[in-house]
């Protein structure tokens, strides 16, 4: 097949008058071939689709009124515009795909689809077999499609706490979101920002954003009014440090060169503790727009748009008959705020997506749409603190604050304007320790059971951190091992159960989530996990507030206190656990969980070397190891069995991991194809586990990928 010339597609200008012009126009910089023409199942050969899409809209329309500051962004024509970067693996043939675009929403500028449901390695641009992965999702005949949509996201990929040298090139390939910044008539808006920073080692400087993400710089670093505090825990006091002790700069081979987006400090910021500077800014971006752009690209991929050439591999294009919204972690918090904002009805008020995937999202939504919003700040156990992500509603269906007499629901706009999508909600067991997920499917007093409506499902993928473990096992600033329960094998059978319930209508599988009723979701004192010599179990979790912003927070998105005043708690709980072995006994329990070799936790301790040994390390949860005979096990005090005492050999216990992997299947929770291939990472999990030494495992540094959100 011959290479595809890169192309330029302009579309016409757009047109004042015209009612509905979202999408304006789209420029293609690359439309090449993928893996040089290789067919993949029905949907035969793909093409890359690489440019930017333009998007005008009116301020004025119902749809647009929700955008924090939307009025104070309109261009010479009362429009507002505002661009982002595109990426686009299509099949070739239209008609032999499967009709349906798996939309990712980019988390931090990346791209995971491939790595999350391809097993492949993870890769901004993909162009290789190994950033392919085993061609599940193009053998299934998906349009894989992002979209930049964050205004702040950074310039490069680096470690968390490492500051960015402002010489080095930005990476060309994240997904990036240029939208236009408020002014009152051409005056500069000015507002106060807050940051916060818990360093894991001593350092002189930190970065006001987070994790090296677009700051907010200060106006003045000699404004009189600008806070710097520390304290030890959340909701410890805070401690004023003196302004003649820092001051703005970033630290360069042990000195300060001025910055007004770092703050520098000769004494250093101590490991474990909590920092937080409440400054000055002005220019903020209309980030709410990042919510349009998803809706009307999503709608254009449908629908189309008049005058405006849709980016299409072959010479034929076909509009796209469904589309499917998936976002991890930030992304998935992303989705949550896009439905609850009515982001799901495009502005000829038709359907936008027609199923929603919020995974490891917790409970929170997030800094989408307010003035100075940042993003990427989340909401942790030791990290981001009382940022506007955990905020009522949590649940589809309404309920109604007692103290403030709201009633909400996330689906509410939705059902209001007859868009309501089919709605996965899939947690790993960190969201419940870290992200609130409890409040999903509970009432606001932590009481009683409060279910989905009938169209969202909630799944817990028991025993499970954030994002899928790795194998073997390490540490990295952690008390425990690292869980390596890789449960991306659930992630492709429920994607398959997604597709068949918007194209054939067929009901997924049953939701799986702990309930209070039948004693599965409790306390965190309530716990029965075992006493586990050299293992503490967590005394303090991720708790969430209702918290007051200012007068103006709900209604325009202007937040006018900083740090936010706390109110009362919303009540969090946890999976209950087996009191012999600490799994939960609740939730989709995948073969190393039903047949384990070791204890796995949705739970890690920061490493005392990092400061607050007591405190969750964020996103990791725990390996922890069985002893592999009796006499270990008595001598190092284990009370779980060991794995000799579990099974009568290795093909026994490969034997035992097939029968588990069977009936999941039966249930839809497991792809048949997969496995043969989970026995075969079983057989490796057993040699490990059985004859690994200390020197098998791998040395305690930061794990690429292990912070990511």
């Amino acid at each position: 097949m011959v290479r595809m010339a890169a192309q330029a597609f302009v579309a016409a200008t757009f047109v004042v008058g015209t009612a509905f012009a979202e999408v304006i126009r789209v420029e293609i910089d690359e439309q090449t071939e993928f893996l040089d023409g290789a067919s993949f199942g029905a949907a035969g050969p793909y093409v890359r689709i690489v440019g930017r899409v333009y998007f005008a809209i009116d301020p004025q329309l119902p749809p647009n009124r929700t955008i924090a500051d939307i009025d104070l962004a309109r261009n010479a024509e009362g429009r507002v515009e505002f661009s982002s970067d595109l990426y686009m693996l299509e099949p070739l043939d239209a008609s032999r795909g499967n009709g349906t675009v798996l939309f990712e929403v980019a988390n931090r500028g990346r791209k995971s689809l491939l790595s999350r449901f391809s097993l492949a390695r993870e890769s901004l641009d993909p162009r290789t077999v190994e950033e392919l992965g085993d061609r599940f999702l193009l053998d299934q005949g998906f349009t894989l499609a992002w979209l930049g949509w964050q205004a702040d996201v950074h310039d490069h990929l680096r470690p968390v706490y490492t500051d960015v040298d402002p010489d080095d090139p930005p990476n060309p390939h994240l997904m990036r979101f240029r939208a236009p910044v408020a002014t009152k008539r051409g005056t500069p808006i000015t507002g106060w920002v807050r940051s916060d920073f818990v360093p894991d080692r001593k350092s002189l400087s930190f970065h006001l954003a987070d994790r090296t993400h677009k700051p907010y710089p200060v106006v003045d670093p000699d404004d009189p009014d600008i806070r710097l505090t520390v304290r030890e825990r959340a909701d410890a006091p805070r401690r004023a440090i003196a302004r003649d002790l820092w001051r703005f700069a970033r630290e360069e081979n042990g000195r300060p060169v001025p910055s007004r987006a770092h703050v520098y400090m000769p004494s250093g910021f101590e490991a474990g503790k909590i920092y937080e500077i409440v400054y000055r800014s002005q220019d903020p971006v209309v980030v709410g727009l990042g919510l349009t752009a998803v809706r009307d690209f999503i709608s254009f991929l449908k629908y189309g748009s008049p005058g405006v050439r849709r980016p299409a591999a072959g010479s034929d294009w076909r509009p796209l008959q469904r589309a499917i919204g998936f976002g991890s972690s930030q992304s998935g918090r992303f989705l949550r705020t896009y439905v609850y904002f009515g982001f799901n009805e495009d502005e000829e008020k038709r359907l936008v997506f027609d199923g929603l995937w919020a995974h490891v999202a917790g409970g929170g939504r997030g800094s989408f749409n307010h003035r100075f919003a940042q993003p990427s700040r989340d909401a942790r156990p030791f990290f981001n603190f009382f940022y506007p992500t955990d905020l009522f509603p949590f649940s589809d269906r309404e309920q109604t604050d007692p103290e403030t007499g709201r009633t909400e629901g996330l689906l509410t706009r939705a059902r209001q304007a007859a868009v309501v999508p089919r709605v996965f909600y899939t947690n790993s067991s960190y969201e419940y320790y870290g992200r609130a997920a409890s409040l999903v499917h509970t009432t606001l007093d932590g009481g009683r059971d409060f279910p989905p409506d009938p169209s969202s499902r909630i799944y817990l993928i028991a025993g499970s951190q954030h994002a899928p473990g790795q194998f073997p096992p390490g540490r990295g600033g952690t008390q425990n091992l690292s869980n390596a329960n890789d449960y991306r094998w659930t992630m492709r059978a429920l994607l398959v159960a997604m597709q068949q319930w918007l194209e054939k209508g067929v009901e997924p599988p049953a939701s799986q989530y702990p309930r209070i009723a039948d004693g599965q979701l409790v306390p965190l004192a309530s716990v029965q996990f075992p006493e586990i010599p050299g293992i503490a179990f967590p005394s303090r979790m991720h708790r969430t507030f209702r918290f007051d912003y200012g007068p103006e927070f709900l209604s325009k998105g202007i937040i006018a206190i900083e740090p936010p005043r706390v109110g009362r708690e919303f009540p969090t709980l946890v999976p209950q656990v087996d009191a012999a072995d600490g799994h939960e006994i609740s939730g989709i329990r995948l073969p190393v969980i039903q047949v384990p070799l070791a204890t796995y936790t949705g739970w890690n301790l920061r490493h005392a070397d990092l400061g607050a040994p007591d405190e969750l390390f964020s996103m990791v949860g725990s390996c922890i190891p069985f002893a592999r005979n009796r006499a270990e096990r008595v001598r190092t005090g284990d009370p779980r069995p060991s794995i000799e005492e579990r099974y009568e050999n290795r093909q026994d216990y490969l034997d035992r991991v097939s029968a588990a992997a069977t009936e999941l299947v039966a249930d839809g929770y497991l792809l048949e194809r997969d496995v043969p291939a989970m026995v075969e990472q079983a057989a490796l999990q057993w040699d490990y586990h059985m004859h690994a030494t200390p020197d098998d495992v791998p040395s305690p540094v930061r794990r690429e990928g292990i912070q990511r959100d």
